[in-house]
């Protein structure tokens, strides 16, 4: 059975549902994306993507999809349509940033990681942690097809080996490999502030850059291919 889906929801419509939608329309796979401000937001967005792609709401993203990529602000992921994620894997591209997102107690107590928290709350999905260490434009810039010597790798963690297995067949056609790096508790291994996250894959930026410059230099940059040995390596390093 090919674990890869024919279509992908996308709950979210910004810098990274953006990057994957793109690279999935490209990987040949319909889109349907969504955002919280509703489809009629999104025509520019859908526009560029093609006849792959529609808008539509999260719920009906969350019912259209084979597979349900999440990439809103952390804050909001109590909006999530819970009902119509039953059955589901859900891929969770969040973060958590207190400054962004409000003190949640849980996560600030270490008590749970924050995909934990959306698994909590998506009862009757699969949640899997991806798409999170890496910065928008890197995601769809340092895309490979499989066997390429400079292909990246990217965590995926998650409670579930099918549900696993489906992310990491979608990271394979978005071009990317997959390192499973174990269980949703274990995806703190690959949050903000931790070895495997974002840098690794844009390398040094100059010192004494100006904010103009550090701005064309963030998007001028080629990426830095970080294969999975690497990841290993970075995961390992974490507290």
């Amino acid at each position: 059975m090919c674990l890869v889906p024919q279509t992908l929801g996308i709950i979210g419509g910004g810098m990274i549902g953006g990057a994957v939608a793109r690279l999935a329309v490209a990987a040949g796979l319909d889109v349907v994306v969504s955002n919280s401000r509703g489809p009629e937001t999104l025509t520019g967005l859908v526009a560029d993507l093609g006849d792959r792609a529609r808008a539509a709401t999260p719920a009906e993203a969350a019912r259209a999809g084979d597979l349900v990529v999440v990439a809103v602000p952390l804050k909001a992921y109590g909006h999530l349509p819970a009902a119509d994620l039953v059955g589901k894997t859900v891929i969770d591209a969040m973060n958590y940033y207190p400054d962004r997102d409000g003190d949640l107690a849980e996560l600030d107590a270490g008590e749970l990681t924050s995909s934990a928290l959306v698994q909590r709350h998506l009862t009757g999905a699969r949640v899997v942690k991806a798409f999170n260490n890496i910065d928008f434009h890197r995601l769809f810039t340092s895309a490979r097809p499989a066997g390429a010597p400079d292909r990246s790798a990217l965590p995926v963690a998650g409670d579930d080996p099918a549900a696993k297995a489906e992310a990491t067949a979608l990271l394979d056609a978005l071009g990317y490999d997959a390192v499973d790096i174990g269980t949703l508790a274990d995806s703190r291994r690959s949050q903000p502030g931790t070895p495997v996250y974002v840098q690794p894959y844009m390398g040094e930026r100059p010192e004494g850059l100006s904010r103009e410059e550090a701005g064309r230099w963030f998007y001028e940059t080629p990426g830095v291919p970080v294969p999975a040995a690497r990841v290993k390596e970075l995961i390992d390093t974490a507290s």
